[in-house]
């Protein structure tokens, strides 16, 4: 049985194996994002703080589009809607920069509603990701690409 908490997050398991544990974080960390920003405005979804040009709204798109990538393109499947129209080589930041035109209920931009169709194939492609994970493989191409809101290593 899955512990659900005050704000509707699935507690993590308290001792589960790899997959369990990694999987467990990766529904609290969905269900953490989608709270916080649950109820926010366009004006709330596409607020910066200080120079920065990150906004709530993108951050959702990128990780919608992150956990896409990594369990489904990368492992063997294809780009599914919306990321399979976008020129990536012309703008590698789409996810974050086109966050600003969506609306709070699109289903490009919320979280929520993009997580269904990369949840299951996450929890099915489970052993390709862990193979992928113990050479260093998230890390690496993570510090790969030095566009505007990403970190170059």
């Amino acid at each position: 049985m899955i512990d659900i908490d005050e704000h509707g997050r699935p507690e993590p398991p308290l001792a589960a194996d790899e997959a369990g544990t990694l999987l467990g974080f990766l529904d609290w960390q969905r269900a953490t994002l989608a709270w916080k920003c649950g109820g926010l405005d366009a004006a709330g979804l596409n607020a910066t703080v200080a120079a920065s040009s990150m906004t709530l709204g993108g951050m959702l798109k990128h990780l919608a589009y992150v956990e896409d990538a990594w369990f489904s393109r990368w492992h063997g499947g294809d780009r599914q809607p919306p990321w399979d129209a976008v020129d990536w080589a012309a703008d590698p930041d789409w996810d974050w920069q086109s966050a600003t035109r969506d609306t709070p209920s699109s289903s490009s931009r919320c979280g929520r509603a993009r997580w269904p169709g990369p949840v299951p194939w996450s929890r099915r492609r489970w052993p390709t990701a862990a193979w992928t994970a113990s050479r260093g493989g998230h890390g690496r191409t993570a510090g790969r690409r030095a566009g505007a809101g990403s970190c170059a290593t």
